[in-house]
């Protein structure tokens, strides 16, 4: 007879539910869904899912950034990475380099068709915030916006020179 090993859970914490803001998580949830619905169909059609999606969103709005550099933003693992942007690359999405001072430096640069797949992408995303945002006051968009970079833990903040790839 085989021997089944048991799997010991840690010890959960007594929780008071009445605790826990259940409405703003479910909005988060729904929100969510909703957000990136649009561009699952477009990468489903291509047979792509979310991870192709953020690196080509990422390399499009950073050019010449870094494998470090990515690995960094998706907090994800080199191998977690790896078949991804090598569908990406082997695709025509995204181009690696070897950096000019540093050839051991691998740098990313979206191709022109991985530039059209990164705005084919945010597109439905940015008229799904313009039409959130229409319902608001200016500074009440200014105060969603610190909203999301403070449960980003402040690491969401834009790159001073994004303006220059936008």
């Amino acid at each position: 007879m085989a021997r089944v090993a048991k799997k010991l859970l840690p010890e959960m914490p007594v929780i008071d539910d009445k605790t826990i803001d259940f409405e703003t998580i479910e909005l988060f949830f729904f929100a969510y869904r909703d957000f990136i619905s649009d561009p699952d169909a477009i990468l489903a059609k291509i047979g792509y899912g979310r991870a192709h999606h953020r690196v080509v969103y990422f390399v499009s709005r950073r050019p010449g950034m870094t494998v470090a550099d990515l690995l960094n933003i998706l907090r994800i693992t080199k191998q977690s990475l790896a078949r991804v942007l090598k569908e990406l690359i082997d695709s025509g999405y995204i181009r690696q380099m070897t950096g000019p001072a540093d050839r051991r430096q691998r740098r990313l640069y979206p191709t022109l068709a991985g530039r059209e797949l990164a705005l084919a992408l945010s597109e439905p995303q940015s008229l799904r915030i313009a039409q959130a945002f229409e319902t608001l006051k200016p500074e009440m968009r200014e105060g969603v916006k610190l909203f999301l970079q403070a449960m980003a833990g402040g690491s969401a903040r834009p790159d001073p020179s994004d303006s220059e790839t936008d």
